[in-house]
């Protein structure tokens, strides 16, 4: 009896395939470590202060990857996609600021080859490639900072809101073998994020919240010793969390870095302070 997926027109026989061309050709690389970085306001995309300084030392440190795939907290999708174009747009998400932050252009290349990889690696599920979406505030204001030659690939991959933080962290796990090709995987968020909280009047101060630095304190608990599962489980861990995501597409690019940590990987925070009352800038290097 022949199985279906030996046919030679079989469309998954096909995809995987195409994948593991993709895999042989790319060369092997050292390990890419895994970021978290909390990108906090747009405007540090122009601004000079500490949390870029240590967006600018980070780049200078690691090795420079072949490609860079960013998990944002700005692209909400029903079902997943992926950036497949060769020239993404930077998109300026955002209202009120000064022009000078509307003018800022980040004009680095796509790589279409990579976003096909992703899409094969995440089968069974679907993934759309997309041509229209490009490089949100989340993706290009910490990656200009990282790479300011904009001279690395970046693609985007998008957060299905219809889905729980457990088929994310599951979702991402199927990335694994891009570390190993020079794919740098990036999240980008912020693990406590309630802008109706915030206090105006802290915006340039660490100022936090009773609530904000109980739950901080705690997500930073959960990661450093490895509770990954309360990490997943992060609705229910009482009012502080409540608080701190009131919805969650700022915590879940977080779940995308920490749940491809290997067994006994170093993992470092920086920039771990609060801002304005309710937020925290907690940002993560894996490996």
């Amino acid at each position: 009896m022949t199985t279906s997926s030996s046919l030679p027109f079989d469309p998954i026989a096909k995809k995987l395939q195409h994948l593991h061309r993709f895999l042989d050709e790319t060369k092997n690389t050292a390990k890419m470590p895994l970021l978290f970085l909390g990108h906090g306001s747009p405007m540090n995309a122009i601004e000079d202060n500490e949390f870029v300084a240590s967006f600018r030392s980070l780049g200078k440190e690691i090795e420079k990857p072949t490609a860079i795939l960013v998990i944002s907290a700005h692209w909400e999708t029903r079902g997943t996609y992926v950036t497949a174009m060769e020239h993404p747009r930077t998109i300026h998400d955002f209202g009120g600021f000064p022009q000078a932050l509307f003018d800022v252009q980040y004009p680095a290349p796509g790589q279409p080859a990579l976003a096909e990889a992703v899409q094969e690696l995440l089968t069974p599920t679907p993934v759309g490639l997309d041509h229209e979406w490009g490089l949100d505030h989340g993706s290009w204001s910490v990656v200009k900072h990282l790479y300011p030659d904009a001279d690395v690939p970046v693609i985007q991959m998008s957060i299905d809101y219809m889905q729980p933080a457990s088929y994310h962290y599951e979702l991402a796990k199927s990335l694994a073998p891009l570390r190993h090709k020079g794919v740098l995987i990036v999240g980008s968020g912020n693990m406590v994020h309630n802008l109706r909280k915030i206090s105006w009047g802290h915006l340039n101060s660490h100022y936090a919240f009773d609530w904000a630095l109980e739950a901080s304190d705690k997500m930073k608990g959960f990661i450093l010793d490895g509770n990954h599962q309360a990490l997943i489980d992060f609705d229910k861990q009482g009012s502080a969390f409540e608080l701190a995501i009131p919805t969650p597409e700022h915590y879940l690019p977080m779940l995308y870095s920490v749940a491809l940590q290997e067994k006994n990987e170093d993992l470092v925070l920086f920039n771990d302070s609060p801002i304005g009352g309710s937020l925290t800038m907690t940002s993560l290097k894996i490996g």
